[in-house]
């Protein structure tokens, strides 16, 4: 349950906070001034704390500088309805996560509320790089003995003491994101804030406010200043998650920020110094997208100073008993209940299965067999067709549709088209997958293309384009 603290010296405002985040699965408590605040903060250990500026006794600014003190991983955001320039520069300056102005728009405080509750989990979370874990205490874990996992290991370790920009790469579900969450919490930097982004879930007209914030007017509906990403993380780390997915102008704007330090807000003229660790991460192959002119050689150039090589989980195969030991013991731990067991003939079938959706098709198959398991242990029938064929599907002839996956879930069924396509000899069938692929995702989202276009591992744009070319009908609304 997320913790969450509330420092205003009105008694309407505090009332209201309690009826706008009254939720199960959110605990608040309220402070009437900055005094009473840093007490509650002691004893109730806060997730993430809202607070106004003005407030009786010490102001809401002192009351920052205070907390800063003493944690400089909480995310505290500031509230006012006096909002200045420099209120607004001061408090980013302190460490502030964010800058509200009253009153507020209830949607964009629960989510902005949501971001930083999700900033503060991925601080807290421990990455553990061992090549076993032998507890169930930890929440994520990067799993290997394999030789190139222990490349990997060697890489984190080596960028651990250097504030060097990093370039991750590899394929969808090898786990990118928890190598950069290593890496910052290995590193000098990991008193201080780390906020990942990923470029391509945010439609591009947003991108740019959202890294670098914009000035009230800039733009329609820029109703109040937006202080962006890089501000928020100023002296911390920014994962820039698919950042292939950039357009060219974002991209021209990074390499900014890596040659000069500095940013500009949307709609602003002045420079602003930032002092942001980057690091980066990609499923693209960046050097072709540079050929092809979709990328810029100057920004590849500057992030990839050091790069980490993510290996797919088919060329590391003896891992494969290790990461099912390891997901079945922290799924158990999840739920509270007792491991479940795996049958040896089962562990084989993992084992000989190529995984086109790396570590993270791994664990949703696991998810799903443990949910199957009838007894204490998994056995080969808990398991999705492809897995139980051993890296296949029964194939069908050139131009008739694949056979059915015994499935309900889009990555089995993603993983059964795609294997099907490629052992077609007539590759005129592949537009037939596709669209199949496509039309299946919008059908289990019920309609929503931002959670289709994730599932299927591909931008919302892309996605968007694809619904034309194949001139698929949707029964529901799209967001």
């Amino acid at each position: 349950m997320d913790k969450l603290l509330l420092i205003d010296d009105e008694d309407d405002v505090r009332y209201s906070f309690k009826r706008i985040f009254e939720s199960p699965d959110l605990d608040l408590e309220t402070a009437a001034s900055g005094e009473e605040g840093l007490e509650v903060i002691k004893s109730f250990q806060p997730d993430l704390v809202l607070m106004d500026v003005r407030m009786g006794g010490i102001t809401g600014l002192e009351t920052l500088r205070r907390i800063r003190q003493d944690d400089a991983k909480l995310p505290v955001i500031m509230m006012t309805a006096f909002g200045t320039t420099q209120t607004a520069i001061e408090a980013m300056k302190l460490g502030a996560y964010d800058y509200l102005l009253k009153p507020f728009d209830v949607p964009q405080l629960k989510q902005i509320v949501a971001d930083a509750l999700k900033a503060a989990r991925d601080m807290k979370q421990v990455v553990a790089c061992e090549p076993l874990l032998e507890s169930e205490d930890y929440d994520l874990g990067i799993v290997g003995r394999s030789q190139p996992m222990q490349e990997v290991f060697k890489m984190i370790g080596q960028l651990a003491g250097s504030d060097a920009t990093a370039l991750i790469t590899g394929e969808s579900g090898t786990g990118k994101e928890l190598v950069a969450r290593a890496i910052y919490q290995n590193s000098q930097r990991n008193d201080k804030s780390y906020l990942p982004i990923n470029c391509a879930a945010i439609p591009e007209s947003l991108l740019e406010s959202e890294l670098f914030g914009h000035e009230k007017g800039s733009f329609t509906g820029a109703g109040s200043r937006r202080i962006g990403k890089f501000e928020q993380c100023d002296k911390g780390t920014l994962f820039l998650d698919e950042i292939g997915d950039m357009t060219l102008a974002t991209q021209a704007k990074i390499l900014r920020v890596l040659q000069n330090g500095t940013i500009e807000r949307v709609g602003g003229n002045n420079p602003i110094t930032v002092d942001v660790r980057i690091i980066a991460a990609t499923n693209k192959r960046l050097e072709e997208e540079v050929a092809a002119r979709e990328f810029r050689e100057d920004l590849f150039y500057r992030l990839n100073v050091v790069r980490v090589s993510l290996p797919a989980l088919r060329e590391r195969p003896e891992d494969i008993p290790l990461l099912i030991d390891y997901f079945l013991k922290t799924i158990a731990h999840a739920e509270s209940r007792k491991p479940k067991s795996i049958l040896r003939e089962t562990q084989e079938l993992f084992v000989q299965y190529d995984w086109p959706g790396n570590v993270r098709e791994l664990e949703n198959v696991i998810r799903r067999a443990i949910v199957m398991a009838k007894g204490g242990a998994i056995r080969p029938d808990d398991l999705p067709a492809e897995v139980r064929s051993a890296g296949g599907v029964p194939v069908a002839a050139p131009g008739q549709a694949p056979p059915p996956a015994d499935v309900n879930d889009i990555g089995t069924v993603a993983a059964t088209l795609f294997h099907w396509a490629k052992e077609q000899p007539d590759l005129a069938v592949l537009p037939a997958v596709e669209r199949e692929l496509i039309a299946h995702a919008l059908r289990e989202t019920n309609g929503n293309q931002v959670r289709a276009a994730k599932l299927l591992g591909i931008t919302r744009a892309t996605l968007r384009k694809r619904i034309e070319k194949f001139v698929i009908k949707q029964a529901v609304s799209v967001e």
